[in-house]
């Protein structure tokens, strides 16, 4: 009976060597989510809160590890393209850089049309069937986005007449933007934020479009002590993962992951109010002027301007992305 029960208790152990480790068992999947902004921007610091939802949501299972501040050595308009072909499992780009991929990808940064949280939250809902066929068509997922606080330009000088406005060397972050402030007559020119500090030293570039996040993230308060509250646009990071990864989880982590992306965006829109008095604090604290009443004939100059943008981007993005825009100007 010993023999027999020694025997028994060795094909035991030899079945559970052979048999499928359990889900627990596994080493845990590890995604690289890779960011062009900073850690402390907006984008960064949501990257940082999903991972710890994921984390949370699969129990360990699925391992989120940002990579912010352009380590990867991409920049946002290259980062979709390197999610497709598998380079990186996931990515957070800016949707400005996207022209590239799709006009579509402007619409959250169209000048003067959704210029608060609650406006470009609308917007977004309405085009994000849109956003999902995009990345679909790329390969990709959209698992949670990113909403950027208002921008507005950071110059050197104050931005206080349409004089100021023409002498404006700027820094835009999309073609849309860069159309519109040169027909307002400023030299304007689409620059990745990983690439602007060099360009600011030099001094060929006195003035860039951006929110006080992404300043205060790079502090461009130390080249440009001016920041005009235009309110351009509340603009959009996309948080994205290869359809392949994706694919590769059984479905329980799928939603899990799914919940974690939506948690996200909507800690992300909540976020927004409260960032923004804090980054004008910080913005203060470091001898920043902040105007945030720019004289009517700069707003009017640029608004202007705009008009003619609006217009082009209908024509290239097409009727279907058209149709969103009409649809939300119309109820606003």
């Amino acid at each position: 009976m010993r023999k027999v029960s020694q025997v028994s208790g060795v094909l035991l152990i030899l079945g559970a060597l052979a048999a499928p480790m359990t889900a627990s068992a596994q080493s845990p999947v590890t995604w690289e989510l890779i960011d062009e902004y900073p850690a402390t921007a907006i984008p960064g610091q949501a990257d940082e809160y999903f991972a710890k939802m994921v984390a949370d949501a699969t129990r360990g299972a699925v391992v989120i590890t940002p990579m912010p501040g352009a380590k990867s050595g991409l920049r946002s308009k290259d980062q979709v393209a390197a999610v497709k072909d598998g380079k990186f499992a996931m990515a957070n780009s800016f949707g400005g850089a996207l022209s590239g991929e799709s006009p579509v990808f402007l619409l959250s940064s169209l000048p003067f049309v959704a210029a608060s949280a609650e406006d470009s939250r609308k917007l977004y809902e309405k085009a994000k069937p849109l956003y999902d066929k995009l990345f679909t068509e790329r390969g990709q997922k959209l698992l949670f986005v990113t909403p950027w606080p208002p921008s507005g330009i950071w110059a050197a000088k104050p931005v206080d007449s349409v004089t100021a406005l023409k002498a404006l060397k700027i820094r835009t972050y999309d073609q849309t933007g860069t159309d519109m402030f040169n027909a307002a007559g400023a030299t304007a020119t689409v620059i990745s934020y990983a690439d602007l500090t060099p360009k600011l030293q030099s001094g060929e570039i006195n003035a860039v479009l951006s929110s006080g996040d992404g300043g205060a993230g790079r502090k461009l308060w130390e080249y440009l002590p001016n920041f005009s509250e235009i309110v351009y646009a509340v603009p959009l990071s996309f948080g994205t993962v290869s359809l392949d990864k994706w694919k590769a989880l059984d479905a329980p982590t799928r939603d899990a992951i799914e919940r974690a992306g939506n948690d996200t965006t909507a800690h992300q829109w909540n976020l927004l109010q409260s960032r923004v008095a804090e980054n004008y604090m910080r913005m203060r604290e470091n001898g920043v002027t902040i105007d945030e009443h720019p004289p009517q004939p700069v707003m009017n100059a640029l608004r202007s301007a705009a008009k003619g943008t609006l217009a082009d981007w209908k024509t290239k993005a097409g009727p279907d992305a058209a149709k969103v825009l009409d649809d939300f100007l119309g109820q606003k």
